[in-house]
């Protein structure tokens, strides 16, 4: 289980808030893995092995072990169980459903006896209100990542809305901060929104924010640091494919490391830059 002091320790021992995004696609991973027993398995192993001192997070998605049946779930588990204790562990699902429904879908990541996995965090959509979460915060230390402002081009479709509080977003992160404190939530905000970032921390100065976004969708990481960081850092950064499909060839987990060592340098200069370290 990761604290909020936990991971701020982390973050200044491997002066990196990088996030690696498991987006683990059996299309996509190296032929040469398919004579492996579990292919995506051995890709994930691999990936995690040459970036583990360069992260702080991993982030499995989940729809790319659901597809998968079966097979893809025992993939899911197997990864839970090699990635490194001392970072934190999303499982990136999305979920939005209460009750009865909310309750199996937290049994499913977070209880280990029942499902074999027990994951530090889960993303979860706010759309049905608090009913959404509480079954995520029933399980002690567990993190509740709450979508709040998406990179998505449909983001305006909803996130815009104007409400008596404001935009949509901001009423959604005034909300739930009230349903829990920095302690187990975070907020979820595309890197392409840099600029509103200031803005957000008006709201949740202390949270941390989880933001997909840089790279290949397009965000600046030292506009997310210039308009994000706290002086905890505050931000944990997710990198999918610019990381995990740098090689297609057998030289890919050693691409990836380079890939990460790219980006946590950089994250480095902001750290410093910030005075976090």
């Amino acid at each position: 289980m990761i604290s909020r002091q936990t991971l701020i320790n982390q973050i200044k021992q491997k002066k990196s808030f990088l996030c690696v995004g498991l987006d683990t696609d059996i299309e996509k991973i190296p032929a040469f893995l398919r004579s492996y027993p579990d292919p995506v398995l051995e890709f994930n192993k691999r990936i995690i092995d040459a970036t583990r001192d360069l992260c702080v997070a991993y982030k499995p998605n989940a729809a790319f072990y659901e597809s998968r049946g079966v097979t893809g779930l025992q993939s899911l588990v197997d990864t839970w169980k090699y990635l490194p204790k001392d970072c934190l562990n999303i499982i990136d699902a999305k979920r939005g459903d209460i009750g009865n429904t909310c309750d199996m879908y937290a049994k499913a990541f977070f209880d280990e006896d029942a499902s074999g996995m027990s994951f530090d965090a889960i993303t979860v959509s706010p759309y049905m209100g608090h009913d959404t979460v509480t079954s995520y915060l029933a399980y002690p230390g567990k993190w509740v990542i709450l979508l709040a402002l998406t990179s998505s081009a449909g983001s305006k479709d909803f996130q815009y809305l104007t409400t008596g509080q404001g935009y949509l977003y901001e009423t959604v992160i005034q909300t739930a901060n009230t349903w829990a404190s920095p302690d187990r939530m975070m907020y979820v905000v595309g890197a392409t929104k840099s600029t509103e970032f200031t803005n957000i921390r008006k709201f949740a100065p202390d949270n941390f924010l989880l933001v997909p976004g840089v790279g290949a969708q397009g965000g600046s990481l030292a506009d997310v640091c210039q308009y994000g960081m706290t002086k905890d850092c505050g931000l944990i950064v997710s990198s999918s494919r610019a990381i995990i499909y740098a090689s297609n060839g057998e030289d890919f987990a050693e691409a990836a490391r380079a890939e990460a060592l790219k980006v946590q340098q950089q994250m480095q200069v902001e750290l410093e830059k910030a005075g976090v370290i």
